[in-house]
């Protein structure tokens, strides 16, 4: 069961990946240019680690706060992967674990199961 964390909510965009194993990833520019090419940026992560969607069991993606285009991006790509693939997702907010302290994005997963965070909702929280 492989997991799939992604963040583009802040100056960088964030990805990685949770296998029984080996935890994988890597930073990218926040661009507007990184975020037309962000299904790409997810191949080429996968790839370079031997891996395909089909791999991914769950997803877990960063709702917010943060960047409206990056938001709207990242949500949009995971909704389309769950419409195709049927992939889990979950829309997580680092606000959801507010007495957690120190928060590794390798304890997304746990968090979410502990915080009971509903798979396949979504509500985003944009910066005004």
């Amino acid at each position: 069961m492989n997991k799939l964390v992604i963040d583009v909510t802040s100056e960088k965009i964030f990805l990685m990946i949770i296998t029984k194993n080996e935890i994988y990833n890597i930073t990218k520019d926040n661009t507007k240019i990184n975020y037309e090419k962000l299904t790409l940026i997810i191949k080429e992560f996968l790839n370079l680690n031997r891996l395909k969607l089909e791999n991914i069991s769950k997803i877990y993606v960063n709702r917010g706060p943060g960047s409206f285009a990056g938001i709207r991006n990242s949500l949009s790509i995971v909704k389309g992967f769950n419409v195709a693939r049927k992939v889990d997702y979950y829309c997580y907010s680092f606000e959801d674990f507010t007495d957690q302290k120190d928060i590794k994005y390798e304890d997304i997963p746990n968090l979410c199961d502990k915080f009971k965070i509903k798979k396949n909702l979504i509500k985003p929280i944009y910066l005004s």
